[in-house]
């Protein structure tokens, strides 16, 4: 075991391969002070003599430690299960995970512990988990037992669940075609230190701009150029805060596969930047790696790209330097030249279970080395780093959407998203992103009803990217949530009430921006995971340990959703502690249950006894000068201060030390509250505190309307 950064280990078996996450890995570890700021790990909870492997004709197989009372969470984004213990899991891309296997859309094959640790397996390959599913052979030649016939178990679910008890004392892991592996071990104390140890590692949190944490909306796919631009007047005219305008396939000439290039239905696309702009917006584009003849950019790449085609087109190897160069200068100079700020990176998964599977297949060959296994996991996180570097290079921040990731990739602004479309599965996804330095956005396109809109808007409001894809329908879906009936233009008599509604949950969006940024900034410094499961606060907690339809925002406040089409009703558990309801201010008992009843224009939300938790006037976009001003709600005796980043919101000089931090402190005794600034950068937007509520604030909350 070699300690290669405070609290963190590594360990090397056998002989690994020269293509890993970690040895492709293109952003540095955070610095050393950010290590120093966690808690002290002491020796390393896994000792080398526990951790052993060995060669097989499949692969390579590993064998780490596991104990009767451990709970495993993590490997990446599983949408269809929480604590992993007991379950076989094969860690593959694919962007239709239809049973509960492994397969993905970000698999890492990263897992953390209920005794405070987590381990990273340095591989791109589609490596299987077993925690416990497998028990190895031991003699039992003393359990004689007779099972009478009528004691036999009829009930299916019973019968076949898991049985793996003391024997099962490893969590075995093969990584096939290896002929060894590498093993990074983050210590604790708790878990929620060994995940920001693995987030510091992977280079540190994003931190998005500003106006990324806004509202997002994508226009329909046909949609020309005077389409976007009428639908964003539209909006203004509503009055319904948006902050990103996101253009689907047909802004390009050819799609599926790409021509990268602008189309005539968008004869003026600077014009169209630009008149967006003066309006608070920004445009992001869709668009997939898959490049088609027609582009500019297809004999260049050809050279560049893997030996298989997909939909007719070049498969860049993004892991190449020279293809990021060649794919990424033609993007500055014809996108992000014109003011376009970030883009949707659709399609680098891969799908096996439709009708008609896509995308390169296991056999395919790259000219960096790698094969097509391990290009899928690579692929994503490559891409991404294609994107982010041109707006690095011009010293401007990005927000975008993926459909592919994989280990490290806490740094890169990017959201991961889905066309799955299960709502109960998303709000999964949302509690488990935070174990493996992961985004996602449990986005809305249609819905069965006005309630199933609503509650679906609520959930992606209070995520990592507030986000309406309406790539198929006109209209948005607040006027009409059938597709065929909207495409119709048959709207609902009703759709102004259903509009105020989202309106609404849009308001609310935009008066937590302040509180995001501050959690996001903490993402970047300390790793610490903006939106997470109630486990990694509460590691304790058994109750906790379960729980995986709600999560934490930040450090004080918990959401739970209510799951579309089930009623108004939810079971909600509070961990220890009292809590207070956000809408009513009632004070609630942690450590328990409640069963609640919820307003269909409410989305559970409870503020942590103690907390002061800043809400600004929303506005139409993040750069609007209402979302400056602040009202700071104080619950119970205020006891937890608050931080506030200011800075330019748009630039990397933050990382420079270019912000300053406001501090919310409460005096009980005195019942007063107090902003103090600490920095020299003057030229930044400053945040200003208009009002100090103290107490529990009863009825709705005073920056929404009452509509």
């Amino acid at each position: 075991m070699q300690e290669i950064l405070p609290g963190i280990w590594k360990l090397t078996l056998g002989r690994p391969e020269t293509h890993t996450p970690v040895r492709h890995r293109l952003r540095k570890p955070a610095a050393k002070p950010a290590f120093a700021a966690l808690p002290a790990a002491g020796d390393c909870p896994l000792a080398a003599a526990e951790i052993r492997g060995g060669a097989t004709t499949r692969g390579y197989e590993l064998f780490l430690p596991m104990r009767d009372d451990e709970q495993f969470y993590g490997l990446g984004l599983q949408l269809l299960s929480f604590d992993q213990r007991g379950r076989k899991k094969t860690l593959r891309v694919n962007s239709d995970p239809c049973v509960d296997l492994g397969d993905s859309h970000a698999p890492v094959p990263f897992y953390v512990s209920t005794r405070g640790y987590a381990v990273l397996v340095d591989t791109y390959r589609y490596a299987t988990f077993n925690f416990g599913g497998a028990v190895p052979k031991h003699d039992r030649s003393a359990d004689t037992a007779v099972q009478p016939a009528a004691a036999v178990n009829t009930n299916l679910e019973t019968l076949y669940s898991g049985h793996a008890g003391p024997a099962a004392a490893s969590v075995a892991v093969e990584v096939p075609a290896a002929r060894g592996v590498t093993v990074y071990v983050f210590a604790g104390p708790a878990m929620l230190e060994s995940v920001r140890r693995y987030n510091l590692f992977s280079g540190g949190g994003c931190l998005p701009p500003r106006w990324g944490l806004g509202v997002w909306y994508r226009c329909c796919g046909t949609f020309d150029q005077q389409q976007a631009a009428a639908m964003a007047a539209d909006f203004r005219r509503a009055d319904l805060p948006c902050d990103v305008l996101g253009l689907e396939p047909g802004w390009q000439t050819h799609a599926y596969s790409c021509s990268h290039v602008w189309s005539k239905k968008f004869p003026a696309p600077a014009d169209l930047v630009r008149t967006l702009a003066a309006q608070g917006y920004h445009v992001n584009l869709w668009t997939h790696a898959f490049t088609h003849a027609a582009s500019p950019l297809y004999r260049s790449l050809y050279e560049h790209s893997g030996d298989y085609e997909v939909w007719k087109g070049l498969t860049p190897d993004f892991v190449q330097p020279e293809t990021r160069r060649i794919f990424g200068e033609f993007y500055d100079r014809t996108h992000v030249a014109l003011g376009v700020s970030g883009y949707k990176l659709d399609e680098c998964d891969g799908s096996d279970f439709i009708a008609t599977p896509w995308s390169f297949p296991e056999i395919s060959r790259f000219p960096s080395g790698l094969d097509g296994e391990q290009m899928h996991s690579a692929i994503g996180l490559h891409f991404q780093e294609t994107i982010d570097q041109l707006y690095r290079r011009r010293n401007l921040r990005t927000y975008n959407e993926v459909r592919n990731s994989h280990a490290l990739a806490a740094p890169y602004p990017f959201v991961l998203y889905s066309d799955l479309y299960d709502h109960r599965q998303f709000l999964r996804g949302v509690v488990n992103q935070g174990f493996s330095g992961l985004l996602w956005c449990p986005e809305v396109r249609h819905a069965a009803s006005a309630e199933e809109l609503i509650r679906r808007i609520q959930a992606a409001a209070l995520s990592p990217q507030a986000l309406i894809n309406a790539w198929y329908i006109k209209n948005p879906p607040w006027k009409q949530w059938d597709r065929q009936k909207n495409n119709a233009d048959e709207l609902v008599p009703n759709h102004a009430e259903v509009e105020a509604a989202c309106r609404d949950i849009f308001r609310l969006r935009m008066s937590l921006v302040p509180y995001l940024y501050s959690a996001f900034f903490r993402y970047w410094s300390e790793g610490l995971p903006p939106f997470r499961a109630l486990v990694l606060d509460y590691p304790t907690d058994p109750q906790a340990a379960t729980v995986d339809d709600q999560w934490l925002v930040g450090d004080r406040l918990l959401v739970a959703p209510v799951v579309a089409n089930t009623g108004n009703r939810r079971t909600v558990y509070l961990p220890a502690g009292d809590w207070f309801d956000f809408w009513i201010g009632a004070r609630m008992e942690g450590g328990r249950k409640h069963e609640i009843e919820v307003p269909l224009g409410q989305i559970p939300i409870y503020v942590k006894d103690g907390a002061l938790l800043p809400l600004a006037e929303p506005g139409l976009h993040a750069a609007d000068p209402a979302g400056l001003r602040l009202t700071v709600r104080v619950y119970g005796d205020g006891c937890l201060p608050l931080t506030l980043i200011e800075d330019d919101g748009v630039t990397y000089d933050f990382e420079k030390g270019a912000y300053n931090r406001l501090d919310l402190t409460w005096d009980p005794a005195a019942k007063t509250g107090a902003a103090t600034r600490t920095g020299t950068t003057s030229s930044v937007p400053a945040y200003t505190v208009t009002t100090w509520r103290p107490g529990p604030m009863c009825g709705r909350h005073s920056c929404l309307s009452s509509a």
